[in-house]
């Protein structure tokens, strides 16, 4: 009796196509998954690259820990800092600037004790712009004299004069009930060059450049230091709103140019 040949070898040609499929079915559906972590993997460090240029160069987040700015600004609010038009634009009279300590402004900080997993996770979050964990590094204020200003106080109503022109601060100072003067301590100043005078609208409350003026720096704030203008009030949402500079206080105060006087 002869025997077919091909009879007996078609089950098994189906058997290792069937394989074969199988394990082609089994590389594409390994070759999409690893795709799709790896556009995963390519989207977070894209996202992770932009939010840090972005903290880096355009816009920085911080938090408020102190009353010294009280009421515009107040403890834990958090609020947004413009690093980029400044560039172009300079700084004015009345804007609220963040800027990093000019050397004895700050008390030391103890550093708080975390574990490595929330360090690691604080560090993330600073480099994206998610957490301010430099805010305890930094301050915030108002900018009352510009480099070249004359800035004097007080004058008879307890005004500040900026190059001779008396301010009225009162749309923005928080004073005690029924005081009018708008520092505690006299002073008379020349900014210099590359410098700004600045001050917390909470006056009583604010370790400002009237407070430091035995500092290294004199109580003058470098321009380099100034992280950036601060522009919205982010949280509580209650609060949310821009932060108004004032500029109209010191629309009559002339300009000196840096050099002059």
């Amino acid at each position: 009796m002869s025997t077919d040949p091909t009879a007996s070898a078609a089950p098994l040609y189906r058997r290792d196509r069937r394989q074969a499929e199988q394990t082609a079915a089994e590389q594409r559906r390994s070759r999409g998954w690893m795709g799709f972590l790896r556009d995963v993997v390519v989207i977070v460090v894209i996202a992770v690259l932009v939010s840090f240029l972005v903290k880096t160069f355009v816009v920085r987040s911080f938090f408020i820990p102190s009353a010294s700015m009280e009421d515009t600004l107040i403890i834990d609010d958090r609020i947004l800092v413009d690093e980029l038009t400044p560039n172009w634009t300079g700084y004015s009279r009345g804007d609220v600037v963040v800027f990093r300590d000019p050397g004895g402004w700050l008390d030391p900080v103890p550093e708080t004790e975390r574990t490595p997993i929330a360090a690691g996770v604080e560090w993330v979050l600073s480099l994206v712009g998610l957490s301010a964990s430099d805010s305890d590094d930094h301050l915030v204020k108002r900018i009352i004299g510009m480099p070249g200003d004359h800035v004097v106080c007080c004058n008879a109503l307890g005004q500040v004069s900026v190059n001779d022109v008396p301010v009225d601060e009162l749309g923005y100072l928080k004073l005690p009930a029924g005081d009018r003067q708008a520092s505690n301590i006299e002073f008379d100043v020349t900014v210099p060059e590359g410098s700004l005078w600045v001050m917390g609208d909470n006056r009583d409350s604010s370790k400002d450049s009237r407070y430091n003026r035995e500092q290294p720096g004199n109580g003058f704030v470098p321009l380099d230091h100034v992280v950036g203008k601060v522009f919205l009030r982010t949280w509580p949402f209650d609060r949310f709103g821009g932060i108004d500079g004032h500029h109209e206080v010191f629309s009559g105060v002339p300009r000196i140019e840096e050099g002059e006087g």
